[in-house]
């Protein structure tokens, strides 16, 4: 199996950066692309960001899109979320998701396999 641990989480203020960061271990030979999902405060977990296999694609949500950026380094098997200019709407606890390998970058939170327990990001204003 495939396990991931999400860390970096914390309590910031409005404009402050964060860089949250998914170790992943096990079998990790099985994880293909891998994504960064959030949920808010009594709302839907939503996506955030994906980014395949090789890391030569990602895509974002409109959100995000220009403040945060995802990152992997395979040799580490970890997965990276940079955030920037970060915004109280921000506020979540962010999950660390895989697909099995071979599958193409997803947006849908179904086609997620693995997931971590996630950790809060709270941004104050």
């Amino acid at each position: 199996q495939v396990q991931l641990v999400e860390s970096g989480g914390g309590l910031v203020q409005a404009g402050d950066s964060l860089r949250l960061s998914c170790a992943a271990s096990g079998h990790t030979f099985e994880i293909g692309p891998m994504g960064w999902f959030r949920q808010a405060p009594g709302k839907e977990r939503k996506f955030v960001a994906t980014i395949s296999w090789t890391g030569s694609s990602t895509l974002y949500a409109d959100s995000v899109k220009g403040r945060f950026t995802i990152s992997r380094d395979n040799a580490k098997n970890t997965l990276y979320l940079q955030m920037n200019s970060l915004k109280p709407e921000d506020t979540a606890v962010y999950y660390c998701a895989a697909r099995r390998i071979y599958y193409s970058t997803s947006k849908e939170e179904n086609d997620y396999v693995f997931w971590g327990q996630g950790t809060q990001v709270t941004v104050s204003s």
